[in-house]
């Protein structure tokens, strides 16, 4: 308690000499939130080699020393957000077995971080895990008997899905390790064989992320080290003796006996919260919106009132117009899917914060309440 006390005082003080002693200073704080960066920034060249094993699906399968082939990748992409990125691919692999074949062909994958997704955007973090998945082609070109290369003019349609694990070595370095399942619609082992091959690839590689590599986020201050202390510990103890005071005060307005009763507001049928900057619902909102739903559609007589917010402290006030309409249109939306007419269902919006309690309780700001209509 007293050392609370102590940073309120800290920051009065402070507060009032500010101006004489040190300006604040603004640092970026990725735990409030990210801000989109430009169309040029975290775009990245990857660069991966390893060994990948296949098998038919139909008829004869190399034996595991075979199977084993080297395998390469040469990668270009972008990530759009913390948690979704795209990427391009020029790929290699050989097979080896009564002859040698190379395929080269291009591909391109949809990468989700889940690291991001799960525990929030942090740019320190050494370690992340993203899940991709992807399609393309390839030619292949098969050895002969006599030791000739020779086009088999065959095209393989190959899909792929696998982790992508990457270590950070600085902001535009990182060691990737690159784990993935591929299949194909002929044969990557035989081409005479017409059936489809699947198997297993494991890469290593590095990624080089150019330009700005990391993503904005929003400003928040730093207040300096007061350099004398001795100021502030006088202020405390005359605040020691204010919230003495003030406990005997609220004591006897405790024990004053209560007069009136006042209603509290009525409660809203539910709240749906958003993330900064986001109009997306996930999966438990959707649960919450089903239920809500049934109570909709057990009173079809009943109107219902979607009111979207949006904080006042981020963003511009075009902007949140349009987040505050699109979060109560999201909501909309989910509740007809689940069945509710839409006639039943007013979507509107609050250019006010919902929270009175100021910019600390941001977060009680970016929502939908969903009300019966009177």
């Amino acid at each position: 308690m007293k050392k609370t006390i102590f940073a309120i005082a800290c920051a009065l003080f402070l507060g009032q000499s500010m101006v004489a002693q040190e300006e604040v200073v603004f640092v970026e704080d990725a735990t409030q939130g990210v801000i989109e960066n430009r169309f040029r920034d975290n775009w990245f060249l990857g660069v991966e080699g390893g060994v990948s094993y296949v098998k038919n699906r139909y008829g004869e399968n190399p034996s595991l020393k075979d199977g084993i082939a080297p395998v390469a990748q040469l990668s270009f992409g972008k990530w759009f957000s913390p948690k979704l990125g795209l990427r391009a691919n020029i790929d290699w692999y050989q097979t080896k077995a009564a002859y040698k074949m190379n395929c080269f062909g291009a591909s391109a994958d949809a990468l989700l971080n889940l690291t991001n997704w799960w525990c929030g955007y942090n740019p320190k973090r050494v370690y992340n895990i993203s899940l991709y998945a992807g399609a393309g082609f390839a030619e292949r070109f098969a050895k002969n008997e006599a030791g000739d290369w020779k086009d088999v003019k065959q095209t393989l349609i190959v899909g792929r899905v696998g982790l992508l694990n990457t270590f950070r070595l600085s902001d535009h370095w990182q060691f990737m390790i690159d784990l993935r399942i591929i299949g194909s619609d002929k044969s990557l082992y035989d081409y005479m064989n017409p059936g489809e091959s699947y198997g297993g690839q494991v890469l290593i590689g590095f990624n080089y992320n150019f330009g700005k590599s990391t993503w904005n986020a929003p400003l928040v201050p730093v207040c300096p080290e007061p350099e004398n202390c001795d100021a502030l510990r006088a202020r405390l103890q005359a605040a020691d003796a204010r919230i003495a005071d003030l406990e005997a005060q609220l004591k006897a307005c405790l024990e004053r006996p209560v007069q009136t009763v006042v209603a509290a507001p009525e409660a809203p049928l539910a709240t749906i919260y958003f993330p900064i900057n986001s109009y997306s619902l996930n999966r438990s909102d959707r649960n919450v919106l089903g239920a809500i739903a049934n109570i909709m559609k057990a009173n079809p007589n009943q109107g219902y009132v979607l009111t979207g917010y949006a904080d006042n402290y981020t963003g511009t006030d075009a902007y949140n117009v349009r987040l505050r309409h699109n979060r109560a249109n999201s909501v909309q939306k989910q509740l007809v899917r689940n069945g509710v007419p839409a006639s039943q269902l007013e979507a509107t919006i609050n250019n006010e914060n919902l929270n009175p309690n100021g910019e600390k309780f941001v977060a009680l700001d970016r929502c939908v309440t969903i009300t019966e209509k009177k």
